[in-house]
């Protein structure tokens, strides 16, 4: 089929089933047959479940050997008959053996009707892989297909956003997703999120039984370029249809409704994103960041983070003074923290340009009357209104976080202050700029900065420099604990999943209707190891309105209860959460060589392990970062290219 003669639209089929390991004949057939349904139902594009020719759970090389094959090869040649029969393309997940080298890759081979389309193998290998597999070697390709441009992910590669960045970056529309994903409620946030962030569609065929000892978690859906389920299935086997419209994917633009929407990709700062191709995280964080008697991370402590919600409507309107902007502003933090004592922040977050204020008087649209309210409202750092903030964090005894606009230099910026008792300790000036923000304000020069404080170290972003993942990866491979996040937003909305009837080990989600199982902040703590304290407004104010989700969001959330707060819809005023940024949970750190081994307690007062902070990776999340750990950047270079 020509190119212009190709669809724009079409449908998919991503099949959930069961495989039983080592019965390679029996889940063949079945996949041959589930295949042939969904050709039956008008499918062109099918997707299987990674590794679903032969199980997955294998304990060595030797015990895997009799169940590879070469790609080409006889299970391949059986499902390309099917697709050359019908003129649909076919994604197989299976081991593959390299005839030339004999190593073993875990692979998904996609079939079309002309023949082998491509092979890809995973490269972000899961903790089993290691047993038998290789990294993959293939890289990230993009398939020129009657159906588009078509990629490939396998399971652990979804939870790094390089993985489908960089395709999408190559102009792919559809990401197939093979997985065997286990141990959260599904479809996965991090699925949810791939989609979301690149603007593609996302067929996931997942697992659904349970293979020694391991329960997968099914839910193998087909996602929007928003990131919402078109549609999934929870549990049992059977084929989950959808619609790709290609015109839909290749239009990058988000946003929601009472701004002009930005872009994905022309928003990106490349140049700003340089260290994502370092492996910051490959030896031990503590001696990395220490070496040379240079950068030693601060040494942590149980602190509390706190974030004031706000609606749009709650500061008083109108165009102000300086002063008598800041000295509303100073009346309404103190009075939040008042109320909650003896409960107090050591480190507080407020929303985005609080000084002057979100809300110009008139459109948002106008370049003049935007340009006009945030120019006149805009202040220098340091100067008389930073003094009195400067003066309630030493009364009140915290650190604040706080949005401005501000003048410097000829230039205006959307900055973020982080105040302390003693002045403004940090100032970050925004990189990626909205279309709002590109009326009236500079692209920030100042990089992505780290502050050191008693509570860890800071880093200062936007929460729209954080819906683009090589933000917070930058600032964690700097060593970041914490990321505060001054945000005005009204997009992306969390969304919601039934109860999974899938018989998960432990606890993963409610047990009950999950209004906030997507919620975009809440992966990027994770996915990147860091707390991520976001104060966003809410409510409507003219043209603009803002979602809320205010939240502190945690390093990890393998189980529920997840250890977070959010704000619900509408609700106002502070929050709070204890974090922990300490090298390890319990313990005594030292960073003098031991004179006794590791386990050793001899010494020790307390009777807790002391251990040397040069020789181990520590065991808090925050600290040792272990997704970080895990990254490939030899195939990340083209998130640094400007060419695109």
């Amino acid at each position: 089929m020509s190119a212009a003669n190709a669809p724009t639209n079409y449908r998919v089929a991503t099949i959930q089933c069961s495989s039983a390991l080592g019965e390679k004949e029996k889940n063949i057939s079945k996949l041959l047959a589930l295949v042939e349904e969904a050709i039956e139902h008008g499918a062109r594009l099918i997707v299987l479940p990674e590794m679903a020719t032969t199980g997955y759970c294998w304990t060595s090389r030797e015990e895997i050997t009799p169940y590879v094959e070469p790609v080409p090869g006889p299970t391949t040649r059986r499902f390309q008959a099917l697709a050359e029969e019908h003129r649909c393309y076919i994604a197989v997940g299976m081991p593959e053996v390299d005839p030339q080298t004999r190593a073993y890759y875990n692979s998904v081979v996609l079939l079309g009707p002309e023949g082998l389309v491509g092979t890809y193998r995973k490269v972000h290998s899961y903790i089993a892989e290691p047993r038998w597999a290789r990294d993959g070697d293939l890289g990230m390709p993009v398939w020129e297909t009657e159906l588009g441009r078509l990629s490939a992910l396998i399971c652990m590669d979804a939870a790094y956003f390089e993985a489908a960045r960089i395709p999408a970056l190559h102009g792919a529309d559809v990401l197939i997703l093979s997985t065997n994903w286990d141990d959260e409620r599904s479809p996965s946030g991090k699925w949810m999120a791939r989609a979301f962030e690149n603007g593609v569609y996302v067929i996931a065929a997942n697992r659904v039984d349970r293979e020694r000892e391991v329960q997968f978690s099914g839910g193998s859906c087909v996602l929007n370029p928003d990131g919402s389920i078109q549609t999934y299935l929870d549990d049992g086997e059977g084929i989950v249809y959808g619609e790709v419209d290609l015109l839909r994917c290749r239009d990058k633009r988000w946003g929601g409704g009472s701004a002009p929407g930005g872009d994905r990709f022309a928003e990106r700062r490349p140049t700003e994103y340089v260290e994502l191709v370092n492996n910051t995280y490959l030896w031990e964080p503590l001696r990395f960041h220490s070496l040379y008697s240079l950068g030693e991370l601060p040494a942590g402590q149980l602190s509390c983070a706190g974030v004031i919600q706000l609606d749009m409507n709650q500061l008083p309107g109108g165009e102000r003074s300086h002063q008598e902007a800041v000295q509303n502003l100073r009346q309404l933090i103190w009075s939040l923290v008042s109320d909650n004592a003896p409960a107090r922040p050591d480190v507080l977050v407020l929303p985005e340009l609080l000084l002057p204020g979100p809300v110009p008087q008139g459109s948002m649209h106008d370049q003049d009357v935007v340009r006009a309210h945030f120019w006149r409202g805009a202040i220098q750092v340091p100067g008389p209104e930073t003094e009195t903030l400067v003066a309630l964090a030493d009364e009140l005894q915290l650190s604040m976080v706080v949005g401005v606009a501000e003048q410097a230099n000829g230039h205006y910026y959307n900055s973020v202050l982080l105040i302390d008792p003693e002045g403004v300790y940090g100032v970050y000036r925004k990189v990626h700029l909205s279309p709002s923000d590109r009326l009236w304000a500079s692209p920030g020069d100042l990089g992505f900065p780290t502050f050191d404080t008693p509570a860890g170290r800071i880093g200062l972003v936007t929460g729209y420099d954080a819906l683009f993942p090589e933000t917070l990866r930058v600032l964690a491979g700097k060593g970041v604990d914490l990321v505060c996040a001054p945000t005005l937003l009204d997009f992306p909305n969390a969304m919601g999943l039934a109860p999974s009837k899938v018989p998960h080990l432990n606890p993963v989600g409610p047990d009950e209707y999950d209004p906030l199982h997507f919620l975009i902040w809440r992966v990027r703590a994770a996915e990147h190891n860091v707390y991520l304290v976001l104060a966003n407004w809410c409510g409507q104010q003219g043209e603009v309105c803002a979602n809320g989700l205010s939240g502190i969001f945690s390093p990890s959330y393998n189980r529920y209860p997840w250890p977070e707060v959010v704000a619900d819809e509408g609700e106002t005023g502070l929050m709070m959460m204890t974090i922990d940024t300490r090298e390890q949970r319990t313990g005594q750190r030292t960073s003098h060589r031991l004179s006794y081994s590791l386990g050793e307690i001899s010494g020790s007062l307390t009777g807790e392990l002391a251990y040397d902070v040069h020789e181990t990776f520590p065991g808090n999340a925050v600290r040792g970062k272990p997704y970080l750990r895990k990254r490939q950047p030899f195939w990340y270079i083209d998130l640094i290219k400007e060419d695109r």
